[in-house]
């Protein structure tokens, strides 16, 4: 059967709405925080050449780019369709391909062609190093796309907060350029000790951060959801996090080759205003928003809010259907969904939020809904009595039920 044709049953047996495989993504860089639900003796699953297996990716059509050890498909997701017992995969992202505005809507499709967004949890249990993602301009420059990225901090993931629940945000006002490049320029000595021109922020869960590219940011070590633009450009700036040194190789990721050796075109990477703005924590930090007002959603069944709600790439809710209610819920477009909490139902789908996941298992907690399935609305049950019932809801760019807010 060709993709297309599973890809249409798919669609047409979820009405709709499609079943997403766990996508599990490994870090060499990374030790794993243990809360996004892995069994205890699958994270280092794909060996500890690969390093510990530290985030999940959702909805994603954009593959990992983990060195020359990547495995084939790694950071891609897979949709499954199961008929009389047998159960086919196929890539989310040929999907999108085949299906193309009957599944992700004529507006994404006629402007991307694909799907350009992803969304992951990274768990670490202590800090990553200060590091940067490209603009469209840099990005460019080595065939790739530019990064803005969002943080979320989910309650239900972060019971413990690791190692250093703080984050590292951008540069202190007053910072020069001569500082930042002579601290690049020690990143071979040890500990270029480049967090000293930073800012740290306690991480508060339920709560998250907006961060655009050029933005230079170190995530603390709570377990993080995070909405981004469909790419994987990265570059470290920090030698040392903990006692973990860092490949100078990471250094130099993604700067093209004529440009490797060149400290001034690092610091060119780096967005200046947006780094040394000294109101940086208010025009970055997001508190959940109500889509509506909470009677009025209270009274339907159901809350939800913004979460994810200052980019225009991408934007986030976080959906709770009270105990023993049910709700209609409409989107104005396509989005991918993980359950967080409880069971119920989503249109012809039973969901639910398992307690622990082996490596290679498949789950009913991810799905991929269309742009008509949105649009129509999707009922959704919760049977439990005293259970809520949440999902993290992401979004491709320029959703037309958000104003972007400052």
């Amino acid at each position: 059967m060709s993709v297309k044709s599973l890809a249409e049953r798919a669609l047409e047996q979820g009405q709709g709405i499609l079943r997403l495989t766990p996508t599990w993504v490994p870090r060499v860089f990374c030790v794993p925080g243990r809360r996004i639900k892995l069994h205890p003796d699958d994270y280092y699953a794909l060996g500890g050449n690969r390093g510990g297996i530290d985030e999940r990716w959702f909805s994603s059509t954009t593959p990992a780019d983990n060195g020359p050890l990547t495995s084939p498909n790694e950071g891609l997701s897979f949709a499954v369709f199961e008929d009389g017992g047998k159960e086919q995969q196929f890539l989310l992202r040929d999907a999108v391909d085949e299906l193309k505005d009957a599944l992700i809507g004529k507006r994404i499709w006629n402007e991307y062609g694909r799907w350009p967004m992803y969304s992951k949890f990274f768990d670490n249990k202590g800090a990553l190093p200060h590091h940067i993602h490209h603009d469209d301009e840099h990005a460019g420059k080595v065939g790739q796309l530019g990064k803005p990225e969002a943080y979320f901090f989910p309650t239900q993931l972060n019971n413990h907060g690791g190692d250093f629940p703080y984050t590292f945000f951008g540069l202190q006002p007053g910072v020069s350029k001569d500082e930042v490049r002579q601290a690049l320029k020690d990143f071979v000595k040890g500990d270029n000790k480049l967090t000293n021109l930073s800012a740290a922020y306690r991480l508060e869960p339920g709560t998250g951060w907006d961060v655009p590219p050029g933005v230079l940011h170190a995530p603390g070590s709570l377990c993080t959801y995070e909405p981004q633009k469909a790419s994987d450009v990265f570059a470290m700036y920090q030698s040392l996090t903990g006692d973990q040194i860092v490949s100078e190789d990471l250094l130099w990721k993604d700067t093209p080759g004529e440009k490797k050796g060149d400290f001034d075109y690092l610091v060119d990477v780096i967005d200046w205003e947006l780094n040394v703005d000294p109101n940086f924590a208010q025009n970055h930090f997001m508190r959940p928003k109500p889509v509506r007002p909470v009677k009025e959603m209270a009274a339907d069944g159901y809350q939800e809010n913004w979460i994810c709600y200052k980019s225009t790439a991408f934007s986030a809710k976080e959906l709770t259907v009270l105990p023993g209610k049910s709700a209609v819920i409409k989107d104005a477009g396509a989005y991918g969904l993980i359950v967080l909490q409880g069971h119920g139902t989503m249109g012809a789908w039973d969901i639910e939020s398992p307690a622990l996941i082996r490596y290679g298992q498949l789950t009913h907690d991810e799905y991929f809904v269309s742009e008509a399935a949105a649009t129509q609305g999707i009922r959704i049950t919760n049977p439990s009595k005293s259970d809520p019932l949440v999902m993290l809801k992401h979004f491709g760019p320029d959703n037309p039920d958000l104003v972007v807010q400052p």
